[in-house]
């Protein structure tokens, strides 16, 4: 990996915070801390990202909240093993995190992947999540086996369409060992075209931001355990089986493409919400449209 894209360098980018490692649940996790004595929200982050996604949320956050924000296991600065991607498993790392750094009150937040990981916590870990904010991705459920095989006529497109979203990557990362081959150095070309598709601008996410992502999951073993996030959904919803409705106030953030799901999933999951609509943003919201986005969490926190 090229030494300018590693944490140490990165976290220098946002004053006040530190970067960290700590060994929980089996497994070294990477995370970055402002450390105030104020409230807490741990962040979690989604594919093909890590921690760094949050910059446009942390830095003009970190005055009033103590923001975490974490790699989940397989992801940046935090560990590889082999197994543990199920979400209940990568939950009992945030869990030990929350319990080892001795937080209290504690509002969780996640964005695709992430998302699913703090909803598992809540799930799973109610005691220790006083607030969760779920941005484009909720646990997963069944309705993923009816996700097309190919796209409908007319709807794979340029730009990813809204009412039949065409996400075939979710297929592609079901495959073992050969991603890794084909993506070695060339993760690029895989970035460039998923932000493209899925966001309404994608200039919000400039080159040095790409080209620290593309310099994470160039890596061979990091493609490898990212797809376990996506290779695991099968435990995942068998384990969504046993789960009741969450009863701590919950907040969504949806982006165009997924506020349809959000609005008939969301109220199956949680039984105090928030819906939050961003029409005119894409997926990676955080990117396209970070005022709205903190704009909802400060409300939310209130």
């Amino acid at each position: 990996m090229n030494t300018k894209f590693n944490s140490t360098e990165l976290v220098q980018q946002w004053p006040g915070f530190e970067s960290h490692i700590i060994h929980v649940n089996g497994v070294d996790l990477h995370y970055v801390d402002n450390g105030i004595d104020k409230p807490v929200i741990v962040c979690m982050p989604g594919w093909p990202q890590t921690w760094y996604s949050y910059k446009n949320l942390a830095l003009p956050l970190s005055g009033s909240y103590r923001v975490i924000v974490v790699d989940i296991r397989g992801m940046g600065g935090s560990a590889m093993p082999t197994n543990g991607y199920d979400k209940k498993t990568m939950a009992t790392d945030i869990y030990h995190l929350i319990i080892t750094l001795k937080l209290q009150n504690v509002t969780v937040m996640g964005h695709d992947i992430g998302g699913m990981v703090a909803m598992s916590l809540a799930y799973n870990y109610p005691q220790v999540v006083q607030k969760l904010i779920v941005a484009d991705g909720l646990h997963p459920n069944e309705g993923i086996f009816q996700m097309p095989l190919i796209p409908a006529p007319g709807t794979f497109t340029e730009k990813i369409d809204n009412q039949q979203p065409y996400t075939w990557w979710m297929s592609f990362n079901q495959v073992k060992d050969l991603p890794e081959k084909l993506l070695e150095g060339r993760f690029r070309f895989l970035l460039d075209w998923l932000f493209s598709y899925v966001m309404l601008d994608e200039s919000k996410i400039p080159a040095f931001e790409r080209d620290i992502y593309a310099n994470v999951y160039n890596q061979p073993e990091r493609i490898r355990a990212s797809n376990a996030w996506y290779q695991t959904f099968g435990t995942d919803i068998a384990d969504a089986k046993s789960y009741t409705k969450l009863s701590m106030p919950v907040l969504g953030i949806a982006s165009n493409v997924s506020y349809g799901y959000y609005k008939y999933a969301l109220p199956s999951c949680a039984s105090n919400f928030e819906l939050i609509h961003l029409p005119n943003t894409g997926h990676y919201m955080f990117e396209e449209n970070p005022e709205e986005v903190c704009k909802a969490i400060e409300i939310f926190m209130q």
